[in-house]
């Protein structure tokens, strides 16, 4: 599904050194996001055997799809010409939307609608987060870390992506915020003993491993702690979640800043 959170035409096929051995599995996995799977395989080809560098990177970074990408460049066709090498690569960026913008942190704010259309209160009327101990997860460019800190008394930004994570503490460093700590991190692997936190927040995030995933939030936050799922506003009408509905987790609904329905939830942890 198209996000249009970027013009591809702006970005470089060297975005690609940019991203980190899990964005290139899932890439090479996947073969993007746009579900014309010979097209992309077609255009990754052309493209990557036009920029040795990009192949190069891939193939060490992500050593375990090396033989992906080698396979990608032995069965694209010998393209030379300048366009059809620049309509290749633009295809590529747009097959992994959201992976090419987390290469520029400073234009989401503006042009994806998960955080252009939201508004913090939406957050704070969750739960109370005055002088809490919170983790964010999956944190991205620090949506909800920055507003829960107003209030909380520490928060943690858990990114895997690091020009993520260097976007928020370059952001950290402008503003003087003295209570954000930002650390890499994955969903199901979160770097923290057991019972750590008042609140353990995310939005966009769980889905994938579903069980797994709330297994691991659910071990880092404190009994009689909150788990908080808090998407941002769409262009999009949300479809409700009914597997967090399905595990105790309770539905709040509002109508969005582009009228289109949002889907909050949130569960008080009791172990």
């Amino acid at each position: 599904m198209a996000l249009s959170w970027i013009n591809p035409k702006e970005y470089s096929f060297n975005s690609f050194l940019l991203m980190e051995r899990f964005q290139i599995r899932m890439m090479l996995e996947w073969g993007g996001w746009q579900g014309n799977n010979a097209e992309w395989k077609k255009s990754m080809g052309i493209a990557l055997n036009a920029n040795p560098a990009v192949r190069w990177y891939l193939t060490h970074r992500c050593p375990e799809c090396a033989a992906t990408v080698m396979e990608l460049t032995a069965n694209a066709a010998p393209i030379t010409d300048a366009e059809q090498v620049r309509s290749a690569e633009v295809y590529a960026l747009l097959s992994t939307e959201d992976f090419t913008i987390y290469t520029t942190p400073e234009r989401m704010a503006d042009n994806c609608d998960f955080i252009r259309g939201w508004r913090k209160d939406r957050l704070m009327n969750l739960t109370d987060f005055t002088g809490k101990t919170v983790l964010d997860v999956g944190a991205g460019s620090g949506r909800l870390t920055f507003a829960a800190a107003e209030k909380a008394a520490w928060v943690y930004a858990s990114e895997p992506v690091g020009t993520l994570r260097e976007f928020m503490r370059d952001k950290i460093t402008r503003e003087g915020n003295k209570n954000i700590r930002v650390l890499d991190g994955f969903v199901t692997e979160l770097p923290f003993p057991d019972n750590t936190f008042d609140i353990v927040m995310s939005g966009h995030v769980v889905g994938d491993d579903l069980d797994r995933e709330l297994d691991e939030i659910t071990r880092v936050c404190k009994p009689g702690g909150w788990l908080l799922d808090c998407p941002g506003d769409s262009e999009r009408d949300m479809d409700p979640n009914t597997e967090l509905s399905a595990r105790g987790w309770e539905e709040i609904h509002y109508t969005g800043s582009f009228g289109k329905d949002v889907y909050l939830y949130r569960k008080q942890v009791c172990k």
